[in-house]
């Protein structure tokens, strides 16, 4: 993890040079102490972004608002901390969309399977119309959403063999987040999927209780997941980004200048955890190779038969939506196609 700490310190300090300004001489920011928990490591992208917003919230209220990182899961699962932040006991996290789907159904569009083309696009999407749109849920089920942030393309791991086509997914135990979308779409692959929260995954993988996994390589890198499973394969199923998002119950409470405070500090953040998201793939890539892994990529034309596999799965659940709501997806899949 050496070249990964050497980077993320880099990315710290790209981030205090940023461009934005702000109105440090805010005449109304109370002292405050917050907790913000995240699944992942302090030195995977979610921990970078975590990092960044943190230390750009208590630069511009003069460090009156102080919030403590707790990394690892060590707060719980992300829709445990999803409850809690509802409840008012945490009041800041960064997670996927999908872990709050069962509340805002609306959210599993951007769950859609082999959607997004490239990370211009999903950009894009998220920080237009869409997006925005879709942060418009959150009040009323008691979160903020500040920003999207990067979680990257989700591939499969295990400790079976190579997955370099479709029939390779056939009887793996392949745990997945919390959310029916995903059982679903690895069931359809011919996989049993095995949904377990993310602090339990280590331990299923290192007791055989299951065979893989699916996320981003830099998280297989930062969790260390590479001392229990043997190979990584390029299926990109999906493309998952982060929600920076606050507990409505903490919001209410905040000043106008401390509202302006966070909101700005969380697009320095989007954009250095995006910056580091995507540098860091290559860097964990290499890492997991150096620690013994295999990694394979799959043909165009596998990936497109994994993607008519799932198709039933994607228009189960795109039935759900709102059609005005779905036909603004397609569409703005459409107009940033070219991206």
């Amino acid at each position: 993890m050496k070249n990964t700490r050497a980077f993320f310190k880099t990315t710290l300090i790209a981030a205090s040079l940023s461009l934005i300004s702000f109105t440090s001489q805010a005449a109304d920011i109370s002292s405050r102490n917050l907790k913000m928990p995240i699944v992942n490591a302090i030195d995977h992208p979610q921990g970078i972004g975590a990092k960044v917003f943190v230390d750009e919230v208590a630069k511009h209220s003069d460090n009156k608002i102080k919030i403590k990182i707790f990394p690892n899961g060590t707060l719980g699962g992300e829709q445990q901390v999803a409850s809690a932040m509802q409840g008012g006991t945490i009041e800041i996290s960064m997670m996927s969309p999908a872990q709050i789907v069962g509340t805002i159904p609306e959210f599993v569009a951007l769950d859609f399977p082999f959607s997004f083309k490239n990370t211009a696009q999903a950009d894009a999407v998220l920080d237009g119309p869409f997006g925005q749109k879709l942060l418009d849920y959150m009040p009323a089920k008691g979160w903020v959403g500040l920003a999207y942030m990067e979680q990257g393309y989700r591939s499969i791991s295990n400790n079976k063999h190579p997955i370099t086509k479709l029939e390779d997914v056939k009887g793996l135990k392949i745990r997945t987040i919390l959310n029916p979308l995903y059982v679903d779409m690895f069931n359809a692959l011919g996989a049993n999927a095995v949904p377990l929260p993310m602090p339990e995954l280590y331990t299923a993988m290192e007791t055989r209780t299951v065979d893989g996994q699916e996320n981003p390589e830099t998280s297989v890198d930062a969790n260390k997941y590479y001392e229990v499973q043997k190979y990584f394969s390029g299926t990109r199923h999906i493309y998952n980004p982060q929600l920076l998002m606050v507990s409505k119950k903490l919001w209410d409470k905040l000043s106008d200048d401390e509202k302006k405070i966070f909101k700005d500090a969380s697009i320095v953040a989007r954009d250095a955890q995006r910056k580091a998201a995507r540098d860091m793939t290559e860097v964990s890539r290499k890492n997991l190779i150096e620690k013994g892994m295999q990694l394979n990529e799959l043909s165009p034309e596998e990936i497109e038969r994994m993607r008519v596999a799932v198709e039933p799965v994607t228009q189960k659940y795109a039935a759900k939506l709102d059609p005005a709501l779905l036909k603004q997806f397609k569409d703005e899949l459409e107009r940033t196609k070219d991206l």
